[in-house]
């Protein structure tokens, strides 16, 4: 209690970047580029420019408010974490009760954008993405499973699929296997990540998989899981649903990510696993380019 007491007590009055700071603008924005490109990949042309727009706006205003209630939940144990020291909550220049007004205000106008202006059902299924991660992944899952990334992934995979929603207003087999991608490429992702943050985990008291079943376990699992994403980002080739470009470039891309995960069970380099972890991110945002760039060949006749 007493740490929570003085996570709320103010040393500065907050500003407009510590508001900024709340919403995860980086992560945002990786959000996007996998929502606008299943916005594209919905129709055969042109996306409308309003459409693109406006959902790109509505999303990530619910992103940023899920966001923002992810640093109200974890403010008890962030401060305990190098990775999240410097946020705004462990540097006391927030109050839970001004980072949840906040959140509640972009989070409405997010929602509402969509509701309004794009259709319903692209609205439901962003506040569906927005409970999953802020609700049920940090509140729940994060601190009562080391399965946590998995079983929370859903929510932070919705994002093509909204995309796809915005146009087409149905939840077609296209957009849900561009959401299986991100399903697929988060625990590699995230898991790497948790290696090279492992003490501060530990030191947080949060059940991440290399701390309840240790590093070499963890690394198998990156192995495995890395083969069952691979294997997913076939299917749009496999499918129909791109063409020879996405072949190859995701090939290259799947090759370079296999290395990184052999790399890291049969090096055991614990340096590896932030080369990794940022290699992942470039990853993910190339392959969706990959097929953004396939799909206008297609319609090129290329």
């Amino acid at each position: 209690m007493a740490t929570l007491q003085q996570s709320d007590s103010l040393q500065t009055r907050p500003g407009w970047r510590d508001f900024l700071g709340l919403c995860k603008l980086n992560v945002v924005a990786v959000m996007v580029l996998t929502l606008i490109v299943g916005l594209c990949l919905a129709v055969p042309g042109v996306p409308p420019l309003d459409t693109l727009i406006i959902t790109s706006i509505g999303v990530g205003l619910a992103s940023s408010a899920a966001a923002a209630i992810n640093h109200v939940l974890d403010r008890n144990i962030d401060h305990k974490m190098a990775r999240t020291a410097g946020r705004p909550f462990p540097q006391s220049r927030m109050t839970a009760q001004a980072a949840l007004t906040f959140a509640a205000i972009i989070g409405t106008a997010g929602i509402a954008m969509l509701a309004i202006w794009v259709n319903a059902l692209t609205a439901w299924l962003t506040l569906f993405a927005l409970i999953g991660y802020a609700v049920i992944y940090t509140a729940l899952l994060k601190r009562a499973t080391p399965q946590n990334i998995v079983i929370g992934g859903v929510a932070g995979a919705a994002p093509p699929l909204l995309g796809w929603t915005a146009v087409t207003d149905s939840v077609g087999g296209q957009g849900l296997l561009l959401m299986l991608i991100i399903f697929a490429w988060t625990p590699p992702h995230f898991w790497a990540l948790c290696i090279a943050r492992k003490d501060d985990y530990a030191r947080a008291g949060v059940p991440m998989l290399p701390n309840t079943h240790g590093v070499e376990y963890t690394r198998l699992q990156i192995l495995l899981y890395t083969l069952i994403m691979i294997l997913v980002t076939l299917l749009p080739y496999v499918t129909g649903g791109s063409g020879l470009i996405y072949l190859v470039g995701v090939t290259l891309l799947n090759v370079r990510f296999l290395y990184w995960a052999a790399k890291l069970v049969f090096c055991r380099d614990i340096s590896d696993s932030m080369k990794m972890f940022r290699f992942s991110i470039v990853y993910i945002m190339a392959l969706f380019a990959i097929l953004l760039l396939d799909h206008y060949m297609i319609m090129q006749g290329v």
